[in-house]
């Protein structure tokens, strides 16, 4: 037999503690939004039995009930029973809130290049701190990410339907998953290892569930031509998963930036997305550099591409852009990173505006991946002729 290459990506559900957390504060950074589009938010939230609490900088001009919108979510999430250990009717939320460093937001308010006598109206905001950021593409799914990250998200959702839908009436909100895909080179052959873990009620008969996950989760997803008599199927590993959420394990913003982004198989800068408004470009710069890619893969100038961006907090250019085929594309790194500086414009403002990212969208980026999903701006296939006419193609 040919030995391939294997690659797993995780996915985690809405009730997954840190999940709970990075929904909270999207939440609450759309609240902030909709009512004043140049709120600066930088939110954090950390959950536990029976406790949320909220911190974070906020510089806004509206109102915002936190307690209200908390409960909200948590609920809506599905731990809405104390017996779970966490539910949106009795646990408490504390707030620890104050603005934005005067500090940071001179330099995102008035840039370096502004400072130095710039008058582009996209050379006003700086970028709200240092790092580097990266986009991926690539053509092996029909959304150009990875097949990995693909499958795991569409487990991990499908377990939540399963449960909402009452498919599988033991269900809680807590789960994760996990798929291996076997590649022959870059080309995705089948699905080696699938793994879940999915909160449920006591009194469960496990073989029972592993069955129902199997067939109403697993297969209802994953396409069949990727799954084979060598597939190996690994349902609640542990033997049984009935504490979960934040009582099980205390929840944080930011924890899952690997299941938010690429599953693995391109670099992360490190910053994550979630309770961030678009001056921050650890969020706002990655969803650009997927639409990058996105555009760059669709033009069929690479069918597999990275991209990396740099910045430095206070100056609207990045100081760097890094391109990488992996030896897919006929033309150079060079050439390529040419053509992306007459097409597209890196600086957070013009970020801002080209993708709408001043409204709230944030909410529904969280769960499932911030990549991939139909109606998201960054998505957008609408510079490929641009990309061709500059590469000469």
């Amino acid at each position: 037999m040919k030995n391939y290459r294997l690659f797993t990506s995780e996915s985690v559900t809405e009730g997954h503690p840190d999940k709970v957390c990075d929904l909270i504060a999207d939440t609450l950074l759309d609240k902030a939004l909709a009512d004043d589009p140049k709120s600066r938010i930088a939110c954090e939230v950390c959950a536990t039995t029976g406790v949320v609490m909220v911190m974070g900088e906020f510089t806004t001009e509206t109102y915002i009930d936190i307690p209200s919108l908390v409960r909200g979510v948590v609920k809506e999430i599905g731990y809405t029973d104390a017996r779970y250990g966490f539910d949106g009717e009795t646990c408490a939320v504390l707030t620890a809130i104050d603005e934005q460093s005067k500090d940071i937001s001179a330099g995102v308010t008035t840039a370096l290049e502004k400072r130095g006598g710039g008058s582009d109206k996209y050379d006003e905001v700086g970028a709200g701190d240092q790092g580097m950021m990266f986009g991926f593409a690539c053509n092996e799914t029909e959304s150009l990410m990875p097949l990995p990250i693909v499958l795991a998200h569409a487990v991990t959702k499908r377990l939540s339907e399963a449960r909402k839908n009452g498919e599988i009436k033991c269900l809680r909100p807590d789960g994760k998953a996990q798929v291996t895909v076997a590649y022959d080179g870059y080309k995705p052959v089948y699905v080696d290892t699938v793994v879940v873990s999915a909160q449920h009620d006591e009194n469960v008969e496990q073989n029972k569930l592993e069955k129902e996950i199997i067939e109403k989760v697993i297969r209802a997803v994953i396409p069949a031509k990727f799954l084979n008599k060598d597939t190996k199927y690994f349902v609640n590993p542990s033997g049984r998963f009935v504490i979960g959420g934040p009582h099980g394990d205390t929840g944080l913003t930011g924890r899952k930036i690997i299941v938010d982004t690429y599953g693995g198989m391109c670099p992360h800068g490190g910053g994550s997305f979630s309770g961030k408004d678009p001056t921050k470009v650890d969020r706002s710069a990655c969803y650009y550099a997927r639409y990058v890619c996105k555009n760059i893969v669709a033009a069929g100038i690479a069918d597999r591409v990275q991209l990396q961006v740099a910045y430095a907090i206070g100056k609207a250019a990045p100081v760097s852009l890094c391109v990488d085929t992996f030896g897919t594309s006929k033309y150079s790194e060079g050439e390529i990173v040419a053509a992306l500086e007459k097409v597209f414009d890196f600086r957070p403002a013009a970020i801002i505006e080209q993708l709408g990212l001043d409204r709230p969208v944030y909410a529904m980026t969280t769960n499932y991946g911030h990549f991939g999903k139909v109606g998201l701006s960054w998505e957008k296939t609408d510079r490929v002729e641009a990309l061709k006419a500059a590469i000469g193609k």
